[in-house]
């Protein structure tokens, strides 16, 4: 099984690139996870600007040939499921167990499509708090190398 990011936005800071790659690395073999950065959609200018579902709308139609591999998508969301840690391992573990690809996705700044998120098997949420978009990636990749790790009894996790 593999696992795929797809996040909305471009040119992220080199600390986030960092931090993402050096989690990238630590997945286990058998659990490979990659990222895709999806460009976002020009907003428009001041008298001539986008509503939100055409800009959403736009980013839909870059994300969908990126995941087209994947048979489950996780939507990420503000109003999705708050999962602990060791939640997310037990999903990670189910999933691992069906074997389908997974692939999560970030919306940019205006969110994600609305038919992305009725589309997606699963909605969850990072966190209570509103997090920019490249944190929500490093968080992501930090937390699914966590999941990984509670599963295989690995010290990186600590409970308590």
């Amino acid at each position: 099984m593999k696992l795929l990011i797809a996040a909305v936005g471009h040119r992220m800071p080199d600390w986030v690139a960092a931090g993402c790659d050096e989690y990238l690395k630590r997945m286990p073999r058998e659990l490979p996870l990659s990222v895709v950065e999806i460009k976002p959609e020009p907003r428009g200018g001041k008298s001539g600007g986008k509503s939100r579902e055409q800009l959403t709308a736009a980013e839909k139609a870059r994300i969908l040939p990126a995941i087209a591999g994947c048979g489950r998508v996780v939507a990420l969301d503000e109003r999705g499921k708050d999962l602990t840690t060791q939640q997310l391992a037990q999903r990670l573990e189910a999933w691992m167990r069906d074997g389908r690809d997974t692939a999560f996705l970030i919306g940019g700044a205006d969110g994600l499509d609305a038919g992305l998120k009725e589309r997606a098997d699963e909605t969850i949420r990072l966190s209570s708090l509103t997090l920019p978009h490249a944190m929500a990636r490093l968080v992501l990749c930090e937390q699914l190398y966590r999941a990984a790790s509670v599963l295989k009894n690995h010290p990186y996790h600590r409970e308590g």
